[in-house]
């Protein structure tokens, strides 16, 4: 049994037991009977018996409680238990039309005492579970995150759990090319600088940032708080970061722009996360991540600058327009992976984009059917304008040509 659920309990339990005292011994008799003149002047006959305003209270209570540990906006409950004063004055107002007399004291008193309680549980129990993540967290949620947190807007759990995720990994596109031409201390600048803006851009975009080091940046997007769009959030943000780091970013002194691109691979699924045991810390395990990174290296083989899973695009394939590039191997060697490439969201995508990623798409289910010449002439039509490097599209008509070339020469061959 949940925790909360035992508390949820015995709070109404407490509050029953204190408003069924109070009734009994006849101290609610005065403020009833104050009620019952100004609101019914209509002398009842018969009244609610006693067992049942009693089970009217314990109810009230365990309700008002588990609505009140359970929401996260709690700072609202206070307004619904002002409604349900309102309801039980007009529902005694309605049963002394039938002259039955209905005391709503009692249960209006169980109400409030019921959220009291609640809150006096959250503040005291729940709420340091959730306080000691705050230094883990800090600097991985931006302050819009932290503050929802705070006000229980967004709810974590003291325990880790499963949750449906996406996660982004972006490094620096020509890392390991840097590395081998620059001083050590320069590439570490670079990275740090390319982290630096990396980290903004994701948690303005509500991910909670999992790593920024030489290694790139590791986000997570509907982590803690569990969303649907996160797959559309994390595309969103790809998008973002392929656009800063197409133009110079600027080093720390305003000087020396650097001209460093940006590769990034997203994979969706299921991930554990959650607080380690003394709160130090946040643990995130999942095949997720591994993928993603394996994705976010595949860019430098074909030339592109973002790569999705397929469970990220089976989630937001209506939010933007994507092509297929490849099948990659997963973690064991006997899974393959189909990887597709966002071109632009699909509202703001022109209408010759769509038609060369359509034949782009084409192209590519010809390659793999081994119908080259149908293949090669798809392909062709997916080009661009001359100044538009497509690496993906070179990297097909690249396989191609020889195979193209062996079908126009095989004819020649036959006559001689």
């Amino acid at each position: 049994m949940r925790r909360s659920l035992v508390f949820t309990f015995a709070i109404a339990i407490v509050v029953a037991i204190f408003v069924t005292v109070l009734h009994a011994s006849g101290i609610l008799l005065a403020p009833e009977s104050w009620i019952s003149n100004l609101i019914t002047p209509l002398a009842p006959t018969r009244a609610v018996p006693a067992a049942w305003q009693y089970a009217f209270v314990f109810l009230l209570g365990v309700g008002v409680t588990w609505v009140t540990v359970e929401n996260t906006r709690r700072n609202r409950i206070g307004w619904i238990i002002i409604a349900i004063s309102g309801e039980l004055l007009a529902l005694m107002w309605i049963c002394a039309l039938y002259r039955v007399s209905f005391q709503p004291l009692p249960c209006i008193l169980a109400a409030g005492l019921s959220y009291a309680g609640a809150m006096t549980y959250v503040t005291l129990f729940a709420g340091p579970r959730v306080w000691g993540l705050f230094a883990a967290i800090q600097g991985r949620l931006s302050d819009d995150q932290i503050s929802r947190l705070r006000s229980g807007e967004i709810e974590i759990e003291p325990v880790a759990q499963s949750f449906e995720a996406s996660v982004l990994v972006c490094d620096i596109a020509n890392k390991y090319d840097l590395a081998d031409a620059s001083e050590p201390g320069s590439i570490a600048q670079t990275s740090e600088i390319f982290n630096r803006h990396a980290s903004e851009i994701l948690l303005n975009a509500s991910a909670y940032l999992h790593a920024a080091d030489g290694e790139g940046v590791v986000a997570i997007f509907g982590f803690p708080g569990a969303t649907t769009d996160h797959a559309e959030k994390a595309v969103r943000a790809a998008f973002d970061l392929k656009q800063l780091f197409t133009t110079p970013v600027q080093s720390s002194n305003g000087e020396n722009p650097l001209n460093i691109g940006a590769h990034i691979g997203i994979s969706s699924g299921s991930i554990i996360a959650g607080p380690t045991t003394e709160n130090r810390d946040i643990f995130v395990m999942g095949e997720a991540i591994e993928l993603a990174r394996r994705f976010c290296v595949a860019n430098r083989f074909y030339g592109s600058r973002i790569l999705i899973g397929p469970r990220t695009f089976e989630l937001a394939s209506n939010f933007f327009v994507a092509r297929p590039i490849d099948f990659l191997t997963g973690v064991s060697a006997q899974e393959r992976h189909e990887i597709y490439e966002p071109l632009a969201v699909a509202a703001d995508a022109p209408g010759d984009l769509v038609a060369r990623r359509d034949s782009f798409w084409n192209g590519v289910v010809l390659y793999r059917e081994k119908r080259w010449a149908e293949a090669y002439k798809e392909f062709q039509k997916a080009r661009g304008p001359a100044e538009e490097e497509d690496a993906p599209l070179n990297l097909y008509l690249r396989r191609l040509e020889p195979l193209a070339l062996h079908l126009m020469e095989s004819p020649r061959e036959e006559r001689f």
